[in-house]
C-alpha cells in the first residue's frame, strides 16, 4: 500500500487542486482563462466549491470578506495577464489590512515566460510590493510545498495576501513536464530561510509595560485591528475590567471591545467620535495594541498626544517606531502580550495597585455627556438622512450581523451609528479605501457563514463599480441583502469641496435619474426596494430580512447636503476637531 502510494502520479493541476483540499480550503473564488484551464478541469471533482465571479477584482475581495468573517486565508484564483492585474487591487487591500489570503495565477508556459506571449504579464513583478510574499513555481514537484508555504506565510506573523504564479505547462495533464508524484513532494520541507515570526513577547519589557499602565493617570487603550487578527479580543477585555482604562477601537478594529461595554469610548480618527479623538490627544500613556499610528488616527503627527508615553505592541517590528517611538516596544503576537501584560499586572496588584483615575473618568465622562454623535432628524418632505437609515437598520437586525461597507461616507455613518458588541461584524477596506469592496465581500463573508445575516452598506458611487457581483451572488445563491444609500453625488469627495474648495463641486455628481437602481438589482435575480420616506425605512428592512431565497437590494434615497461629523481636517491637529454645528458653541468652553 506505502508502494503503492508513493508510486501515485497525477498532472500538476491535480497536484494543485489536492493541495489546496489539504490545506482545508472549502471555497475559492474565481475566474477561469487560457493558461489556468489545466486546474480548472480537476476542480469539477474536488470537494472545494468554485465561485465564479463576473470580474477578478470581485474574486479577491470575497477572498478578503471570506477572511474577515471567518479568520481562515481566502482563497482567489484567475488567469494570467489581465486576470492577474485585474486582482492586483484586492491584494493590495489586503495588504494594508493585514488580511490572510492566498491567490493563485496562471502564467504562460514557463519557455514562453518573457516573451511578450498572448496574456503574459510579469506577476510577481507587478504583484511584489502589494503581497507578502509571492513564488512563480517553474517545477511540477514543486507545488504542494509552495501551496503550503503560502498558506502558512499568509496566515502566521503578520497576516496578509500570497501569491503564486503557475506557469501552464507546469499544470498541463498532456505536457510530460506536469507529470509529478504527489505523496512524495507532500513530504518535502518548507524552504523558508528567514521566516520567523516572533510571538512570544520579551518578558521584561511586558513587566515594564504593566508598571507604566499602573502609574499612569490618563491612559488609553489604542486598540486597531491587530487584536482581531490575533484573536485577542477577550485577553483585551480581562485587560481594561482589570485596570479601568478606558478604549478605542479604530476602524479596522469595530467590534474587538463591544461598543456597548462602559469603558468603551468609540472609533477615534479623522470621523471618530469627539471623546475618543480627544481622549487620545489629552492621554499621558497611549497603549498602542495592533495598531500602526495611521495618518488618519494621528492627524497631524507632531500635534498627536503631545504628553502621552507610548506603549507599541506589534507582530510586526517593522511597525514598532516607524511612525511615533515608543517608550517600551513589544514585538509579538497581540493575543499572548496581553496575556502576559494581565499576569504581571496581577503580579503587581491588579486593580488594587492602580493609581486614582477618578479626575481622568470625570474628565472623559464629560466629554461624552456634551459631544455625542449627533445629526438633525429630516422634516417633513425632506429626503432621508444617512445616519438614520443606519440606525434603523442596526435597530432592525441581530446583534451578531455582520457589515460590509463601502468606503465613503456611508462608510462612517456606517461605523459611527452601528453598535459593534460582537467580533467579526464589520468587515471594510480601511488602509486602501477601496471603493465597490462591500458587495463582493460580503458574497465572500455569507460563503464563509452561511448562517450569518449579512449586510452589505453601500453608496451608489460603490455600487455602480462592482454590482455586477449581485449576479454571483444570485446564481451561487449567496443571499446577501444590501442598504445602498444614494444620494446621487461620491459624498465624501462633495463633503471636501464643499468645505474645503469654497464649494467648487468638480465631477462629484452621478446623476439623480440613471442608472434606476431597482431595475437594474431586479435584472441581476435580486429582489430590490426603493425607500423615499422615514416610515417607510423599517418596514424595508423587515421585508428584506424576510427574503432569503435570493439577494435584495433596498434602495435609499438620502439627502445629498449631508456631511460626516465630527471631522479633522486633513493636515490638522486632532486638537482641531470639527464638531457638528450643532455643536460648535459648546467648544468655546473646552477651549
Amino acid at each position: 500500500m506505502s508502494e503503492q502510494r508513493d508510486n501515485q502520479q497525477m498532472s500538476g493541476g491535480e497536484a494543485l487542486v489536492k493541495s489546496l483540499e489539504h490545506e482545508g480550503v472549502e471555497s475559492i473564488f474565481g475566474y477561469p482563462g487560457g493558461a489556468i484551464l489545466p486546474v480548472y478541469d480537476p476542480i469539477i471533482d474536488s470537494s472545494i466549491r468554485h465561485i465564479l465571479v463576473r470580474h477578478e477584482q470581485g474574486a479577491g475581495h470575497m477572498a478578503e470578506g471570506y477572511a474577515h468573517a471567518t479568520g481562515e486565508p481566502g482563497v482567489a484564483m484567475v488567469t494570467s495577464g489581465p486576470g492577474a492585474t485585474n486582482i492586483v487591487t484586492p491584494l493590495a487591500d489586503a495588504m494594508l489590512d493585514s488580511v490572510p489570503m492566498v491567490c493563485i495565477t496562471g502564467q504562460v508556459p514557463v519557455p514562453a515566460i518573457g516573451t511578450d506571449a498572448f496574456q503574459e504579464c510579469d506577476t510577481t513583478g507587478i504583484t511584489m510590493a502589494v503581497t507578502k510574499h509571492n513564488f512563480l513555481v517553474t517545477e511540477a514537484q514543486d507545488i504542494p510545498r509552495v501551496i503550503h508555504e503560502a498558506f502558512h506565510i499568509a496566515t502566521t506573523g503578520r497576516p496578509g495576501p500570497v501569491l503564486v504564479d503557475i506557469p501552464k505547462d507546469i499544470v498541463d495533464p498532456t505536457n510530460p513536464r506536469s507529470d509529478m508524484n504527489w505523496y512524495a513532494a507532500t513530504d518535502a520541507d518548507m524552504e523558508l530561510p528567514g521566516y520567523s515570526p516572533q510571538m512570544e513577547g520579551d518578558r521584561e519589557l511586558i513587566r515594564q509595560a504593566a508598571e507604566l499602565i499602573r502609574d499612569a493617570e490618563r491612559p488609553v487603550l489604542y486598540v486597531g485591528g491587530g487584536i482581531l487578527k490575533a484573536r485577542a479580543a477577550e485577553a483585551l477585555r480581562e485587560l481594561a475590567e482589570m485596570v479601568q482604562i478606558p478604549v478605542v477601537t479604530t476602524l479596522m478594529a469595530r467590534g474587538a471591545f463591544p461598543d456597548s461595554h462602559e469603558l468603551c469610548l468609540g472609533m477615534p480618527g479623522m470621523h471618530g467620535n469627539y471623546t475618543a479623538v480627544t481622549a487620545m490627544q489629552e492621554s499621558d500613556l497611549l497603549i498602542s495594541l495592533g495598531a500602526r499610528f495611521d495618518d488618519r488616527v494621528t492627524g497631524k503627527l507632531d500635534g498627536f498626544a503631545p504628553t502621552a508615553k507610548i506603549i507599541h505592541v506589534d507582530i510586526d517590528p517593522a511597525e514598532l517606531g516607524k511612525v511615533r517611538q515608543f517608550n517600551v516596544g513589544i514585538q509579538g503576537d497581540c493575543r499572548l502580550v496581553i496575556e502576559g501584560i494581565n499576569h504581571a499586572m496581577r503580579e503587581l496588584g491588579g486593580a488594587d495597585a492602580q493609581v486614582d483615575r477618578s479626575a481622568w473618568r470625570s474628565t472623559v465622562s464629560g466629554w461624552q455627556e456634551n459631544f455625542p454623535l449627533t445629526y438633525e432628524q429630516s422634516a417633513p418632505g425632506d429626503k432621508l438622512k444617512p445616519q438614520y437609515v443606519i440606525e434603523e437598520l442596526r435597530d432592525g437586525n441581530p446583534a451578531d450581523t455582520i457589515v460590509a461597507s463601502g468606503v465613503g461616507q456611508h462608510q462612517m455613518y456606517a461605523s459611527q451609528w452601528w453598535q459593534f458588541d460582537h467580533p467579526y461584524t464589520w468587515i471594510n477596506s480601511g488602509g486602501l479605501g477601496t471603493m465597490g469592496f462591500s458587495i463582493p465581500a460580503a458574497i465572500g463573508a455569507k460563503a464563509g457563514r452561511p448562517d450569518s445575516r449579512v449586510w452589505a452598506v453601500d453608496g451608489d458611487g460603490c455600487f455602480q463599480m462592482t454590482a455586477q457581483e449581485l449576479v454571483t451572488a444570485s446564481v451561487e445563491n449567496i443571499p446577501i441583502k444590501v442598504a445602498l444609500l444614494n444620494n446621487s453625488y461620491l459624498g465624501m469627495v462633495r463633503q471636501w469641496q464643499e468645505m474645503f474648495y469654497e464649494e467648487r463641486y468638480s465631477e462629484v455628481y452621478l446623476q439623480e435619474r440613471v442608472p434606476d437602481y431597482v431595475k437594474w438589482a431586479e435584472s441581476m435575480g435580486c429582489a430590490a426596494i426603493r425607500v423615499e420616506a422615514p416610515e417607510e425605512v423599517a418596514p424595508a428592512i423587515e421585508k428584506a430580512n424576510e427574503i432569503n431565497d435570493r439577494p435584495v437590494v433596498v434602495e435609499f434615497v438620502t439627502d445629498a447636503g449631508e456631511n460626516v461629523f465630527p471631522m479633522v481636517p486633513a493636515g490638522k491637529s486632532n486638537s482641531d476637531v470639527v464638531v457638528d454645528p450643532t455643536q460648535a458653541h459648546l467648544l468655546e468652553g473646552e477651549s
